[in-house]
């Protein structure tokens, strides 16, 4: 069934996800602040709105997919903002990857003015939403929850309502954790498999099915051996996530030794200018200083 959606950020994930969306044949309306990445959507069918608000005037639910809670903020309270055009009962499907507080606030701003709010980040990146295969992990009310399915539906095959609002955000940190890791091991892996002469180009057909399988492992090692950096997330972004998984511990006291090395060489990318490669770049930390500094 066609919905009328309105979607607030036309970035990478966002536009991605808007593709599949007017692919779908569901009704979009797009606002981003950068008028060529809304006209890429026109192309697929949208329609393009001069605002936030008007983006919201125009639909029943409204997609968020914004890279910090401030930006959320602005975008859905602020001047021309979501709130302003939006009927009561609208629903906001925030699929931004955010802190669980910010996002616990920004759903009880909503509340106030008669907005309902799910927080519904995402796993599997721009190739997953574009053939409607996303991993989602949601947070809210079940019946919000539930609603948001109506969308949904159309870029994820996994669903799951894990909790209140915010419990999707912390569900996202996990996976965070969980993929940075394996990024990082999956170099280094590669790394000592290329100086032992191994054909590392061999190892994920040779370990498929046992238990250091992975997708990262089928996915990255072959691109670790091919340099190839082609981009589908950011290496900066994982910094963010790392910070925000980080912030959440501390919170609760747990340990997480592990997460802290690797969010420190995500750091040092950064630092070093890759923040907006794609993780296969992880292989240059383990390449040496010299490829690093170029």
């Amino acid at each position: 069934m066609s919905v009328k959606v309105a979607l607030i950020g036309a970035g990478a994930m966002g536009g991605a996800i808007g593709t599949r969306l007017a692919q779908t044949g569901n009704q979009l309306t797009v606002f981003d602040l950068d008028a060529d990445k809304a006209a890429e959507l026109v192309a697929h069918g949208a329609v393009a709105a001069e605002s936030a608000a008007a983006a919201a005037a125009a639909s029943d639910y409204v997609i968020t997919s914004l890279n910090a809670p401030r930006i959320v903020d602005i975008a859905v309270f602020g001047k021309a903002g979501v709130a302003e055009g939006a009927k009561p009962g609208t629903l906001i499907i925030d699929m931004s990857s955010i802190d669980p507080e910010a996002t616990k606030n920004l759903a009880a701003k909503a509340s106030e003015i008669g907005l309902r709010w799910v927080d519904s980040p995402l796993s599997g990146g721009a190739p997953k939403a574009l053939i409607g295969e996303l991993t989602l992990m949601a947070g809210g009310d079940a019946q919000d929850v539930a609603d948001a399915h109506n969308v949904l539906k159309h870029v994820a095959s996994n669903y799951t309502h894990m909790g209140p609002v915010g419990a999707g955000q912390t569900t996202k940190l996990i996976n965070q954790v969980l993929c940075g890791l394996n990024f990082l091991a999956v170099a280094e892996a590669t790394k000592l498999a290329l100086d032992a002469g191994v054909d590392a180009a061999k190892i994920p057909i040779a370990l498929k099915g046992g238990r250091a399988d992975s997708a990262i492992l089928q996915e990255y090692m072959p691109r670790y051996v091919a340099k190839d950096y082609r981009r589908t997330g950011r290496i900066d972004n994982m910094v963010k996530d790392l910070n925000g998984a980080q912030d959440l511990a501390r919170r609760t006291n747990t340990a997480m030794p592990m997460t802290a090395v690797c969010a420190e060489v995500h750091r040092l990318l950064t630092a070093a200018g890759l923040g907006g490669e794609d993780q296969a770049a992880l292989m240059e930390y383990f390449n040496g200083p010299e490829e690093l500094a170029e």
